[in-house]
């Protein structure tokens, strides 16, 4: 998928990818491919921003660290970014609800 394509969603799927455990930037875009099957491949300069601005708005708290000499910022969910990932989820499901409605009239939908 082209980060085009995910515009409006990135901040559910960082957040989502970080509810289990805290990751550095690089460990949440193998994630990100990885839950995808592959489908999602950002650039770093589609993620890192996305991280920074969560962080600015208070869902994601970071830390320094050095791993093998290296040093690795990472991000976890803070209390406010739990509810906004709930909040994400809901709002996905009404979204997929009414435009599976639309696009699939036949199925049955919740």
């Amino acid at each position: 998928m082209k980060p085009d394509e995910l515009r409006g969603h990135l901040d559910a799927l960082i957040l989502a990818v970080l509810e289990k455990e805290a990751l550095h930037g690089y460990a949440i875009m193998e994630e990100l491919g990885k839950l995808s099957s592959g489908a999602i491949d950002l650039p770093t300069g589609t993620l890192y921003p996305g991280l920074r601005r969560l962080e600015r708005i208070g869902y994601l708290r970071s830390s320094w660290s050095t791993v093998g000499g290296r040093q690795r910022r990472t991000y976890e969910l803070t209390s406010a970014g739990r509810r906004a990932l709930a909040d994400e989820r809901s709002a996905w499901q009404r979204f997929t609800s009414v435009i599976g409605a639309v696009l699939d009239p036949s199925a049955t939908h919740t």
